[in-house]
């Protein structure tokens, strides 16, 4: 078998283990967006149906692992080409965090409505659901960035996070103006905290996956850097 054949065989794995990523990715974009619809509708029914999406992103995340497994094992990656096996990794692995966030989001929609549907009156609702447009808006980004390997849309996804802890700050000055002006949302603010912090960390894995296509792409590492030093190290 020739060299070329070899490396044309290489270069379809390698082909397909980001196409499975990206699957991976629509699942879990569409996953978030699903678990705020449950919230926003209080629907027990798609609740349900999130948290059944994530045993598939889960066996899906097994799948690729094995995959990564037997590159690595048959082959002999170069450099670049390793650091792209272990950047699939690591991006699984955020993926599969923000489904296992979206999966707390439904199964606290189901706890609300366990105990009774909460009145939405006075509660942020509406901030909620704009804190979740700019988190999936920020994995979509993620996720651009990643199928084409394109550094400076992965540094406008860094330059974009603190809007989403912006929001999540506001969120939280909101919930406990509500619980403190009417004693009888507590229950239910107290859940939309952790629901509004789900959704915050689904931005910080957005972020995380960012990070990694520089990785990828640069070779070098830029997690805990301030942005004007990621973006000097992305040129």
């Amino acid at each position: 078998m020739t060299d070329k054949h070899l490396s044309t065989q290489f270069d379809t794995e390698l082909s397909d283990i980001c196409t499975r990523v990206l699957e991976m990715g629509g699942i879990v974009e569409a996953q978030v967006a699903q678990a705020v619809v449950a919230l926003i509708q209080f629907s027990a029914e798609t609740a349900s149906q999130v948290l059944l999406r994530e045993e598939q992103v889960n066996q899906l995340e097994m799948v690729i692992d094995r995959e990564l497994s037997t590159i690595i094992a048959r082959r002999q990656p170069t450099a670049r080409d390793l650091r792209l096996l272990l950047a699939v990794s690591k991006t699984i692995a955020n993926l599969e965090r923000v489904g296992d966030e979206a999966a707390r989001i439904a199964r606290k929609v189901q706890r609300m409505l366990n105990d009774g549907e909460p009145s939405r009156m006075g509660l942020p609702v509406a901030d909620l659901e704009f804190e979740s447009e700019l988190a999936i808006r920020q994995l979509r980004k993620a996720l651009d960035a990643f199928a084409r390997l394109d550094v400076e849309s992965a540094v406008e996804v860094l330059k974009q996070d603190h809007l989403i802890d912006r929001e999540f700050e506001a969120l939280m000055r909101k919930l406990v103006t509500c619980m403190v002006q009417d004693p009888s949302t507590i229950s239910s603010s107290i859940e939309l905290v952790f629901v509004a912090k789900a959704l915050e960390r689904v931005g910080d894995h957005a972020k995380n996956i960012a990070e990694v296509i520089i990785y990828i792409v640069k070779g070098t590492d830029v997690r805990h850097n301030p942005l004007d030093a990621v973006e000097s190290l992305a040129r």
